[in-house]
């Protein structure tokens, strides 16, 4: 009984929400110090620069910034 609380525990804690579409979501790729789910990386690959979508996917690419480098 205890293996599974700390295998739901585990899981629960590698949740990460997305820069996209904002919900916590279990996998994804990391862009700079942001994280993109699967979900929305395949739907922004897919959506075509004269769909309305792609407005509201840069609007929220642009939080994503660089890194500072610290010396």
């Amino acid at each position: 009984m205890e293996v599974v609380w700390l295998s739901s525990l585990a899981h629960s804690h590698y949740h990460e929400t997305c820069v996209i579409c904002e919900n916590l979501k279990p996998k994804g790729i990391h862009l700079y110090t942001s994280f993109i789910c699967t979900d929305c990386e395949e739907d922004l690959i897919q959506t075509e620069t004269n769909d309305p979508k792609y407005k509201y996917y840069l609007k929220q690419l642009k939080k994503i910034t660089t890194p500072e480098i610290f010396s």
